[in-house]
C-alpha cells in the first residue's frame, strides 16, 4: 500500500513563494496520477492541481490558474506542487492524494491521501 508524506509548508507573507512536496513509498509511483488539494476549517477539501502518470498532463483548479505548479519527479517518488504570488486566501492545510480513476477534480476519486501540511499566508 503506498503513503504519502507532504512537507513544505510553512509561514510565508502574502506574495511569496513555497514548494511543497509529496513523497511515496511502498508503491509504485509512476504507476499513479497524482493530485493536491486543500481545506480549511469547516469548508469542503477543494481540487487545486492533478498530474497524469508521465508529468505530460497537468490541470488546476480556479484558484491555482497562473500561480500554482504540479509537477513530478518519478524517479525521486515525488510530486511537487511549486506555489507563487500567494494569497492571504491561499491559507490552508494541503494534501496530496493517489488519483484512483474518474474526474480528477472529485476528492472521491482518490484513494489515498497524505497527512497534509500547512501553509499560512500574512497579509
Amino acid at each position: 500500500q503506498v503513503q504519502l508524506v507532504e512537507s513544505g509548508g510553512g509561514l510565508v507573507q502574502a506574495g511569496g513563494s513555497l514548494r511543497l512536496s509529496c513523497a511515496a513509498s511502498g508503491g509504485s509511483f509512476s504507476n499513479y496520477a497524482m493530485g493536491w488539494f486543500r481545506q480549511v476549517p469547516g469548508k469542503e477539501r477543494e481540487f487545486v492541481a492533478y498530474i497524469s502518470r508521465s508529468g505530460t498532463s497537468t490541470q488546476y483548479g480556479d484558484s491555482a490558474k497562473g500561480r500554482l505548479s504540479i509537477s513530478r519527479d518519478n524517479a525521486k517518488n515525488t510530486v511537487y506542487l511549486q506555489m507563487n504570488r500567494l494569497k492571504p486566501e491561499d491559507t490552508a492545510v494541503y494534501y496530496c492524494a493517489v488519483h484512483s480513476g474518474g474526474p480528477y477534480y472529485f476528492t472521491r476519486n482518490y484513494g489515498v491521501w497524505g497527512q497534509g501540511t500547512q501553509v499560512t499566508v500574512s497579509s
